[in-house]
């Protein structure tokens, strides 16, 4: 394909999980003639959708890892990036966005706005991603569009304009009616590949006057031209096509299509779109910064002709080494060629290039400026960026939540050992929220992740793909610690060994710190404490909220003040006033009166009206608080806040009092204290298990 950076769109499709981006995916790959038979998603016939490659995922019917494949539509090429939409794996989502041009936000006509949706969308508008809303599965019962369309502007701050109506809902719904050229369409063969284009029924033209009046009201604050067009009744489809995307390009405004993917109603459409209102690459204003000097920004040019700059967003082990997915910024790479890795300062040579087609490939020659492409068997980490030689620049990294649930894994037998270390050394590169450490205590490995069915998934993996199969022991929830009242310190470390010694006293006071986790002050004057050893006493400080006196967790919200000191000419030095500091912080510690700090978790809670009371009962026999409550056409949705403490096993306590038919999504929220009287309950029983292990270990 003769490369045009123009008629390029990189686009992600990201929803809600089961809003139906993946049988999205499956409808346009098959309208492209990627594909030329249509799978399930869950596989009942064997094959499942082409973008879930994964047996776990076809078994689970969900995305877990983002896949990327290329299509073309009306003389343009566009990569796609399927992601998941469980947020156990938002990761996925991160950097697919990260390195996406516009996006295509599913959303599910019944269920409309979720919490999921929310999350995607914050992630959406972190990378500054235009976007599409695409209304699914209007045949189902209770289906809505106009209601999904006003809750992307009252739940999501969207300016939401309806470009098409609904021919038919539920089991009536037949096609759309599309309101810039304002005919019907209907989609017709045994896979609705027939487009039919029909004049508007005539008991809906009322509606759709109304709705197209409306649309242009709201698009031509876009373009001058079409205001005047609209006012002389002279409106054409280009000036419209041109406002609508003038307003998505800059996020102002967010164009609605609808239809049913499964039921292959509206997804040519959706195409339609894509080509005519996402940006190419050199409509999006991307950064790169000087490896050197972070201050220092340019504007990536986009040009094929410029020094290489590229980043790799994804990793992934095969069985034929590293496959490193990249966007190219800038540049061209030819097979053969040599780049720089700008982290490590190494060269890298090009050994195979490919394009990706889910868990296909194909060998190319080249990719330029704007592609999303494979490397083979390069050695890098997971958002290094790859130059030209003598180009001093890097992108931007992207966001990377961090953990909240851990496991002790230990493998079953001397077999899976090894193999368990193979297994988490890939899972480790390929996803930067799996970590993995060994406890130096017990010796035992602590992996941890995003949630329960995050982990559960590795460890499936690492049964199925490496054969080791493991121990898992509870999980350890990251609790941190902080003061409550200030207390003042007056420390003298001094120590004389013979020749020099070491000498150094601080004074001074800690106090909480309400916002952040640690924060310096000096306030001393006339030079009992030389200037230059001041940063040793914080360093000092520092090392020890690693590792707080109560328990053992880091120590947050901790605030250090030195107003006064004294030194020697001889025996003070860098070390001796670190040393001041950590012995400070051990004299003053348990005088600031500490606690233990739990995480708490945002908790959304979906599913049947019904359920409504045994849905609030298992949030709130697990120290929930219920934020509020929407209940919509029989579906309700329950915001919450609950310590993650509490959320081990909820999944099975809420499947069993809703009947299978709830759901819930969870992800970090703060660190709140734990109640008095639970929190000696917690410091012993953290204890006994430190000594258990111990005691297993010495044994």
């Amino acid at each position: 394909m003769k490369h045009e950076i123009a008629k390029l769109r990189n686009i992600g499709i990201s929803a809600h999980i089961d809003s139906g981006k993946t049988t999205l995916t499956e409808r346009i790959l098959f309208y492209t003639q990627r594909i030329h038979e249509i799978h399930d998603v869950r596989g009942k016939d064997g094959v499942g959708a082409k973008m879930d490659s994964m047996d776990l995922e076809r078994e689970r019917g969900i995305t877990i890892q983002s896949a990327s494949t290329y299509c073309e539509w009306d003389g343009h090429h566009i990569n796609i990036i399927d992601t998941p939409g469980h947020v156990d794996f938002t990761i996925e989502v991160e950097r697919a966005l990260r390195v996406l041009d516009g996006a295509v936000l599913v959303l599910c006509s019944v269920a409309g706005v979720q919490s999921q949706s929310i999350t995607v969308d914050r992630q959406m508008k972190r990378y500054n991603v235009p976007r599409i809303a695409f209304v699914n599965k209007c045949d189902r019962s209770g289906a809505n569009p106009k209601k999904v369309t006003e809750q992307l502007r009252s739940k999501l701050g969207h300016n939401a304009v309806m470009l098409q109506l609904p021919i038919g809902l539920e089991s009536d719904h037949e096609g759309v009616v599309d309101l810039v050229k304002m005919k019907a369409y209907y989609f017709e063969g045994e896979n609705g590949e027939n487009i039919i284009e029909k004049d508007i029924p005539a008991d809906m033209q009322a509606e759709a006057d109304a709705a197209r009046e409306e649309m242009l009201d709201a698009v031509s604050l876009f373009s001058e031209e079409l205001m005047e067009a609209i006012l002389e009744d002279k409106v054409t489809e280009d000036a419209v096509h041109d406002a609508i995307r003038t307003g998505t390009l800059s996020l102002d405004l967010t164009p609605v299509l609808m239809g049913s993917a499964y039921k292959n109603r509206g997804v040519q459409k959706l195409l339609d779109a894509v080509v005519s209102y996402l940006p190419n690459p050199t409509e999006v204003v991307n950064e790169a910064i000087s490896f050197e000097d972070e201050d220092k920004r340019i504007k990536v040019s986009n040009s094929p002709d410029d020094p290489v700059l590229a980043l790799a967003f994804k990793l992934e082990d095969g069985s034929y080494g590293q496959l490193t997915y990249i966007r190219i910024y800038q540049g061209t790479i030819n097979k053969s060629d040599t780049v720089w890795n700008s982290r490590t300062g190494k060269k890298v040579r090009v050994g195979r290039l490919v394009r990706m087609h889910s868990d296909e490939m194909e060998e190319i020659e080249a990719a330029r400026a704007g592609d999303i492409v494979a490397l083979f068997g390069v050695d890098c980490a997971s958002g290094d960026s790859f130059t030209a030689d003598g180009f001093d620049y890097s992108m931007t990294s992207m966001h990377v939540p961090e953990p909240v649930i851990s496991l002790s894994v230990k493998p079953k037998d001397r077999k899976a050992q090894g193999n368990m270390g193979k297994a988490i050394a890939r899972f480790v590169r390929e996803d930067p929220t799996f970590v993995a450490q060994s406890d130096e205590e017990s010796g035992e490995t602590i992996i941890s992740g995003m949630g329960e069915l995050h982990l559960d998934v590795y460890i499936e993996r690492m049964k199925r793909e490496y054969g080791a199969e493991v121990i898992t022991g509870a999980p350890q929830v990251k609790y941190r610690e902080t003061i409550t009242e200030r207390a003042d310190y007056n420390y003298t470390h001094k120590k004389q060994t013979g020749g020099s010694g070491q000498f150094g006293r601080v004074q001074g006071y800690v106090e909480p710190l309400p916002e952040g986790e640690f924060e310096f002050v000096s306030e001393v004057k006339g030079g009992n404490i030389p200037t230059e050893y001041i940063p040793a006493v914080e360093k000092g400080f520092k090392a020890m909220t690693a590792e707080g006196q109560l328990i053992g967790f880091p120590v947050v919200g901790f605030r250090v003040v030195l107003s006064d000191g004294a030194s020697h000419s001889v025996d003070s030095s860098d070390n001796a006033f670190q040393a001041a500091g950590r012995g400070a912080f051990r004299d003053v510690y348990h005088r600031a009166k500490p606690i233990l700090l739990e995480p708490v978790m945002n908790v959304t809670l979906e599913g049947p009206s019904e359920f409504q009371g045994e849905m609030l009962r298992t949030v709130m026999q697990r120290r929930g608080i219920i934020i509020g409550t929407t209940d919509e056409n029989e579906f309700v949705r329950i915001d919450t806040e609950v310590p993650l403490s509490e959320m081990f096993g909820y999944a099975t306590s809420l499947r069993s009092a809703t009947q299978g038919k709830a759901e819930f999504t969870m992800e970090f929220c703060r660190y709140a204290p734990v109640p008095r009287d639970l929190s000696e309950g917690v410091i012993e029983d953290i204890k006994k298990k430190r000594a258990e292990k111990e005691g297993a270990s010495v044994s």
